[in-house]
């Protein structure tokens, strides 16, 4: 279902219109003129705004113009009163998706007409993921409406440098989400430098992550930078954090606390001035309950948790992303694009996916 928000300066309308879409499941917020509604679309994003084009304060013009110019992905469907439509013609044309006139004698044109522009916009997301797959990053998404709050999230927080804790099964592409983050902002010209806490030894881990200095230990035979270190400037990315042990736990909320870390072997300070991303397949609460993660360190981790839900619980994301996996097969093998029967695909879309991404690759 979609987020709507309704703007209209009746009250009793108001309330018609959005009682009739509840019912339909969405969720729907009210504004009593358009500057309201402009405040509130600046608070959050909507699916769709269904707004009266007289209004006091800032008319339906007027607020579409804001609409169109910051939040271009919001479909508009604008109410006009009985003799006026040609006003509703001239809003289609500066881009509102359609019109209903007033008085709307059945809720059930009015449900349907929202049902088609939620389905539009969807549809321009899916457009929009494919087209930048090609030249950017990795898709999130192809359209399940379960992923638009996550990528809405990871968009804006991208524009911070706050720390972000990414939460999800293996395999639900918390490195690509990851990644995401980095694209999207302003430390994007920098280095990705990603470290997985589960493929290492704890000693290996340490330098990996902090360097070491000559002679540090057996086998160190020169200075080596580390992970941390080579994300200068860049994301660096902590992947399956849950598996870190206690005194690496200790170390690592010193950097985060402090942003500053010695080499191993070392005595001299180093600054890390990098942006934060860890993810984890763990349940970090309950492991804080058992005394095997930090509470301080989650903490320090989680200033802003995002969920990626599993693949089984976003089903619209399977077949295409299905169908541009064997593109790319296709490109590789140089067989041109492969396709798949109707069986492989009810096959595909029936399975329970417990391995997610990873598994359907």
């Amino acid at each position: 279902m979609a987020r709507v928000l309704v703007a209209d300066d009746e009250e009793g309308i108001r309330s018609f219109l959005a009682e009739a879409l509840e019912l339909d499941g969405h969720e729907v917020e009210q504004a009593a003129d358009g500057a309201e509604a402009l405040s509130m679309l600046r608070e959050r994003s909507f699916d769709v705004l269904l707004t009266d084009l007289k209004m006091p304060a800032l008319d339906g013009m007027g607020l579409l113009a804001h609409v169109r110019a910051e939040q271009p992905e919001t479909e508009v469907i604008v109410l006009t009163a009985h003799g006026t439509v040609a006003n509703a013609v001239e809003a289609m044309r500066k881009g509102a998706y359609d019109f209903l006139e007033k008085p709307i004698g059945s809720p059930a044109e009015l449900r349907l007409l929202i049902a088609r522009a939620v389905e539009r916009r969807r549809l321009r997301t899916v457009e929009e993921g494919a087209a930048r797959a090609s030249t950017e990053l990795p898709p999130l998404t192809y359209g399940d409406p379960k992923m638009e709050p996550v990528v809405e999230a990871l968009s804006k927080v991208a524009r911070t440098d706050a720390t972000v804790l990414l939460v999800g099964e293996s395999g639900t592409g918390k490195e690509v989400a990851a990644r995401a983050v980095h694209g999207w902002s302003k430390r994007a010209g920098g280095p990705f430098v990603a470290v997985n806490c589960a493929a290492l030894s704890e000693t290996l881990l340490e330098s990996e992550l902090f360097g070491h200095e000559k002679g540090a230990f057996t086998g160190a035979h020169a200075r080596r930078r580390g992970r941390i270190e080579l994300a200068e400037g860049g994301t660096f990315f902590l992947d399956e954090v849950g598996e870190l042990k206690p005194a690496l736990q200790a170390k690592l909320l010193r950097v985060l606390e402090e942003r500053a870390f010695e080499r191993v072997g070392g005595t001299r300070t180093l600054r890390a001035d990098v942006r934060w991303v860890a993810a984890t397949n763990r349940d970090l609460a309950a492991m804080i309950a058992d005394g095997s993660f930090r509470e301080d360190l989650y903490h320090r981790l989680a200033v802003f948790p995002v969920r990626l839900p599993a693949l089984r619980e976003r089903r619209r994301d399977i077949l295409p992303l299905a169908k541009s996996l064997l593109r790319r097969v296709g490109a590789d093998l140089g067989r041109g694009e492969l396709t798949m029967t109707y069986d492989v695909a009810a096959k595909l879309e029936g399975a329970r996916w417990s391995g997610n991404v990873r598994e359907l690759r």
